[in-house]
């Protein structure tokens, strides 16, 4: 466990030793903030206080440019460099190197998902006191960040395990995970038997209930088990390369 948390600390850094932490982060709260602010009115449209819609839209804008930037080059960037050889002849276990990979870059995101706790400090607590805000939703909203979150970054991870390129693992992981988000929008046209698998699958449609306060345990299960099977295949596709 020791050589994991060390891989995961040396992933974690490597991140502040370059701009890639401080534009991801900076670049995704002011992002995130004018979408919840201003996109179709946002929070002033509303009327009322409530997180909905960050919760709503901070997934989408982690799928589609921070987690696939900040995965892309896991694996695919050891491997290109040739690093990844010398990294596996260490006496280290292929499967502290995929969770040491992963905790780094997941605990990169979630600096960034509790960095937003700064919009409900700052509009209902201080300075400003825009009205009681319902902390039920707030909480299980984060919840379902956490674990998506941690479902995304391993997506991403097992893409950058199966390609030397980080520009391949960049646009397959933001069409897996667009696809993953937008896939109950065509469940209505789907044969009945599909309907239920689409729906099934959709990050949004597991989402949902988080953003209106509701934990069901279904869905901690279905991210736990998406992050759990992808850092198994990920592991897979390491310990194939070392026998290849």
């Amino acid at each position: 466990m020791s050589t994991t948390l060390t891989i995961a600390k040396r992933e974690f850094r490597s991140n502040f030793d370059s701009p890639l932490a401080y534009v991801v982060i900076c670049f995704g709260l002011i992002a995130l903030g004018l979408i919840f602010f201003f996109m179709n009115g946002g929070f002033w449209q509303a009327d009322r206080a409530s997180l909905v819609q960050l919760f709503s839209w901070a997934p989408i804008g982690l799928s589609f440019l921070i987690v696939p930037v900040i995965t892309m080059r896991l694996l695919a960037e050891e491997k290109r460099s040739g690093t990844l050889e010398m990294l596996i002849t260490l006496p280290v276990q292929d499967h502290e190197v995929v969770l040491g990979k992963f905790l780094g870059a997941w605990g990169l995101v979630l600096v960034l998902v509790f960095s937003t706790i700064l919009y409900p400090i700052m509009m209902f607590v201080w300075p400003w006191h825009l009205g009681a805000l319902d902390s039920g939703p707030v909480l299980s909203g984060y919840i379902g960040l956490v674990l998506y979150s941690a479902a995304a970054v391993s997506i991403g991870l097992l893409i950058s395990s199966l390609t030397d390129s980080q520009v391949i693992a960049f646009f397959i992981t933001f069409l897996v995970l667009g696809f993953l988000h937008g896939v109950d929008n065509f469940a209505d046209y789907a044969p009945s038997f599909l309907r239920d698998f689409l729906s099934f699958i959709s990050f949004d449609t597991r989402l949902t209930p988080f953003a209106r306060g509701m934990v069901s345990t279904r869905d901690i299960v279905f991210f736990l088990s998406v992050t759990a099977g992808s850092l198994m295949a990920a592991f897979r596709a390491l310990e194939r390369r070392k026998w290849a």
